[in-house]
């Protein structure tokens, strides 16, 4: 990539998220009523209506105030009994993988390898691809929790070169015409920070874990710009079908970015998309030179941050522990990266306002990206810096207060959690797994933690998220009483980590999060209020509508339920 031609490529991304004042004699294109209006802001807690102008909220407070900024060309939405909520933040969302993700394979909750191979073989038939790929394996379901090995595969598929990646995508299984394209024999070694799992005779078995995924990725054939976009588009559609507005998308390449900039340019990008861009030498250089994008495309697009990866994950054993795995005494997972690399970057971010985000799994990741943040905020005391550590999720006790003394945060996925627990006390033992996805021991050192998914390994589904902050329990309401349920969040602290936390980890909190007079109109109707129903009933949530600085973007089937939607013109008074 040539500075110049990337340069020239971004300079359409300049844009500015500052907040406009509003007047009250300015009228409001739109005013919305509903039963539950829940701002996630003390300041409108009572609030009643809200007024809509040129895509921000202009009022946020009571009908009468709200029919102030009432004109002629006003419209008005009484969604009766439903509940407002702000525009949900999902903190860190693979946005191209997730619309890769809804054209490939669909192996997420698959219960034996078997149906992975029958599921393989039935989209294999439908597809003209030359290479077969699939998404969301977990042996961890499977009977005798052991990984695949290639031969039953292989032999379904001889002829078809297929990849199939773990649902944490740090571990991927090959067939042999994969393998054979990609050239990985018996002969090939190691590299730094990956794993080949083999046979007794050495040969490998398809398993590649962490970098050795390379060996393989290097041979499947790049995505086309084309196919970048409309997984873009379908990834932004599946968002906002769940009430997402907003998302910290990690590790963004450059062909992405722009991909990003024709689709906004399309006036297709009803999201705001705090990038992080990939560990790229050039890409950062350039990006630092550059200097930060905020807000661009009336606040689509930001760019000021840089993912970085220090370990794998626990599910794949990758996941860098200070101790053996209980379940695999001769292994302590992988490191990905030297601690000076993460030290070099983060100084470099500091000096040029950009903040870091480091993926750490295990506590000798968190570890060693905590003390790599400390070096760097020697080299560069910074206020205000946000870095990150994305997943957090296994902690060593001593390690828990250190992100607060640093002022780092804590981006984790609650549903994570939910996804794990049945095995990860088999990974980590009785007493390591106190430190495990621990929120509240966390938020009681006063951090503050934004949410998201990790989508696609895990659904873009909000409900998941709070149900599982608030019960630490699965779909099933399992187990009962919750899965270490001290380390909960309150009804109040997941709703601010999907909201105004989440904002606040994309330097966003001054233009979404909330509902509040000069914040972009980002909102989600849904059919319950969360803050009031039993945890049980907040699976069966129906989002109705999902709108986009004032626009829906999203409107469920319309029915009897749903007609309140309807706009309609006001007549000199609204909201009656």
């Amino acid at each position: 990539m040539r500075r110049r031609t990337f340069l020239a490529s971004t300079a359409a991304l300049a844009g500015s998220s500052a907040v406009p004042a509003f007047a009250a004699s300015e009228k409001a294109d739109l005013i919305v009523t509903a039963g539950t209006i829940n701002a996630a802001d003390p300041h409108f807690s009572n609030a009643k209506a809200f007024a809509i102008t040129n895509g921000r909220f202009v009022y946020v407070g009571s009908l009468a105030g709200a029919r102030s900024f009432a004109g002629p060309r006003t419209k008005t939405l009484d969604l009766g009994g439903a509940t407002v909520l702000p525009g949900l933040i999902d903190a860190h969302l693979h946005l191209v993988g997730v619309g890769a993700a809804l054209q490939e394979v669909d192996l997420f909750h698959v219960a034996s390898f078997e149906e992975v191979v029958r599921r393989t073989v039935a989209f294999a038939r439908s597809s003209s691809d030359a290479w077969v790929l699939g998404d969301g394996w977990d042996q961890n379901l499977w009977p005798g929790k052991a990984f695949p090995t290639h031969e039953a595969l292989s032999a379904a598929l001889p002829d078809r070169a297929v990849v199939l990646y773990r649902v944490d995508v740090h571990a991927l299984l090959a067939n042999a015409k994969a393998m054979q394209l990609a050239g990985v024999s018996a002969s090939t070694l190691e590299p730094s920070g990956g794993r080949i799992l083999r046979d007794a005779s050495g040969a490998p078995t398809g398993v590649f874990i962490d970098n050795a995924m390379g060996l393989i990725g290097q041979a499947i054939p790049p995505a086309t710009d084309a196919q970048i976009e409309r997984s873009t588009i379908a990834a932004i559609q599946e968002a906002n079908r769940w009430g997402v507005t907003a998302i910290g998308d990690p590790g963004v390449s450059h062909q992405k970015a722009q991909a990003y900039d024709r689709v906004a340019n399309a006036g297709r990008f009803s999201l705001r998309n705090h990038i992080m861009i990939e560990d790229n030498p050039e890409l950062i250089s350039a990006h630092l030179d550059h200097g930060i994008i905020q807000g661009a495309y009336d606040g689509r697009i930001s760019i000021r941050a840089i993912k970085l990866f220090i370990d794998g994950a626990l599910g794949s054993r990758g996941a860098a522990l200070l101790e053996p795995y209980d379940d695999d005494p001769s292994n302590t997972g992988l490191l990905r990266i030297t601690q000076t690399h993460i030290e070099d970057v983060a100084t470099l971010a500091l000096r040029a306002g950009f903040q870091t985000c480091v993926h750490a799994i295990g506590d000798r990741g968190n570890r060693i990206v905590l003390d790599a943040y400390q070096t760097a905020l020697r080299n560069v005391p910074a206020r205000g810096h946000r870095m990150r550590i994305e997943h957090a999720q296994v902690l060593s006790q001593p390690d828990i207060p250190r992100f607060a003394q640093l002022g780092v945060l804590p981006s984790m996925q609650t549903t994570h959690q939910i996804s794990d627990m049945g095995w990860a006390q088999a990974r980590l033992g009785s007493q390591r797994v106190l430190g495990a996805y621990a929120w509240r021991s966390l938020l009681d050192t006063g951090v503050i933690i934004p949410n998201g998914t990790d989508a696609p390994v895990e659904a873009v589904n909000p409900l998941r998220t709070f149900h599982a902050a608030i019960s630490r329990q699965n779909e099933e309401n399992q187990p009962p009483g919750g899965w270490y349920p001290s380390q909960r969040m309150s009804r109040d602290e997941a709703l601010k980590s999907m909201t105004m936390w989440a904002a606040y980890g994309n330097f966003q909190e001054h233009v979404i999060g909330s509902i509040a007079p000069g914040k972009y109109a980002d909102f989600v109707v849904m059919d319950r209020d969360w803050m009031t129903i039993d945890p049980e009933a907040i699976m069966k949530t129906r989002i109705l509508a999902t709108y986009f600085a004032g626009q829906p973007v999203y409107e469920a089937s319309r029915g009897a339920a749903f007609a309140p939607l309807r706009a309609r013109r006001a007549r000199g008074h609204c909201c009656a």
